[in-house]
């Protein structure tokens, strides 16, 4: 508990931002991108920009896990549904729109539609349900793949199959500095992917696009550090990769999470919403646990999702572009409540965060 309090002490944090207010004459202007829904809620819910100078910018990227989730692929999910299949799947995915439903409005419909809390959870029910099929919706970056891999490896029950949809954090940074009218001077990594993927995968962005790059925990000291770290290599004109978290965080990752994702998928190009296809940014189960990917299973075909409703700037919001209050559906025709776009319905999603923040 010690510890904890002392990564939320607003003195410490007062003395941090002061150190990045003396670095930022000499840093210019600075526009820091982190790519985590958990750091968005930190850095809105603690009010950490109004502790940065005017020059110094944090926005947030498709750092949620369930906002760059395709319609295509809730599709897929309603139409496993719709088919008589139990679909198992976290909380957050129930109110993601699709392109003409969500999993909520289908269980509303009639289908079997359930809420695990782990993938385990699912395979439990199937094995008490015998007589039913059941499929885990699973979604998420690197941080929630090893737990699937471990139930696809771990021979599941012949009536369990898998919609997988996980993504790959990595391809999506590096698209973000395609982007030509997007300023952006340093990265914040997330701690939670970085625990399992480790410090190699962002070499690439100090080496090749000479991108400070920084790995970040979750606290307000954590993400203000993180900053500080960053205008300081940029006032040095350096590009460098660094630890911010070495708390969880090791430079080779874990290891046997790895091992486990490498044993059970394979990496292919993926769509995330908003934003597209993306080489290398997806994974699939192996040629060998074919019998458990649910979409040959059950003959799954959706045709091309509807990612962004119209007046819906969901797409903007994701890559950083714009600010949830600069959409005009924000709290209006857009709210908690009744979201119109991916980014309202998590609560990682920017949009969700800005919102509870706004209500409380």
């Amino acid at each position: 508990m010690a510890e904890k309090l002392r990564f939320r002490d607003p003195e410490f944090a007062k003395g941090i931002a002061s150190k990045i207010k003396s670095l930022a004459p000499k840093a210019g202007k600075v526009k820091i991108c982190h790519i985590c829904g958990t750091h968005e809620w930190t850095i809105t819910h603690y009010g950490l920009r109004s502790l940065l100078p005017e020059n110094v910018e944090v926005i947030a990227g498709p750092g949620c896990p369930v906002c760059i989730v395709p319609a295509a692929e809730i599709d897929e999910a309603v139409q496993l549904a719709k088919k008589g299949v139990v679909v198992t799947c976290f909380g957050d995915v129930l109110r993601v729109p699709g392109s003409q439903s969500s999993l909520l409005e289908a269980k509303a419909a009639g289908a079997d539609v359930r809420i695990v809390y782990a993938v385990s959870d699912a395979v439990e029910m199937a094995k008490r349900e015998p007589d039913k099929q059941f499929a885990f919706f699973a979604i998420g970056f690197e941080t929630t793949a090893p737990s699937t891999a471990v139930e696809a490896l771990g021979n599941p029950p012949l009536n369990f199959s898998f919609l997988v949809s996980h993504r790959l954090i990595p391809p999506a940074m590096e698209l973000l500095l395609g982007i030509g009218d997007l300023q952006i001077d340093g990265f914040i990594a997330p701690g939670h992917v970085s625990a399992i993927i480790g410090m190699k995968p962002y070499e690439l962005f100090p080496r090749v696009y000479r991108m400070p790059t920084v790995v970040a925990g979750f606290e307000p000291i954590d993400v203000l550090m993180a900053v500080y770290m960053i205008v300081k290599q940029v006032s040095e004109g350096a590009a460098r990769l660094e630890n911010e978290y070495p708390r969880v965080v090791k430079w080779e990752g874990n290891t046997k999470a790895l091992d486990l994702m490498n044993r059970a998928f394979m990496v292919t190009s993926g769509n995330w919403r908003g934003i597209g296809r993306l080489p290398d940014s997806a994974l699939q189960l192996r040629e060998s646990l074919k019998d458990l990917d649910a979409r040959a299973k059950f003959d799954v075909k959706v045709e091309q999702g509807r990612d962004i409703l119209l007046g819906c700037e969901c797409h903007l919001v994701i890559i950083g572009k714009i600010k949830p209050n600069e959409c005009p559906m924000f709290m209006k025709a857009c709210t908690p409540a009744k979201p119109i776009g991916a980014c309202m319905v998590s609560s990682e999603g920017t949009c969700r965060v800005w919102a509870k923040t706004t209500s409380e």
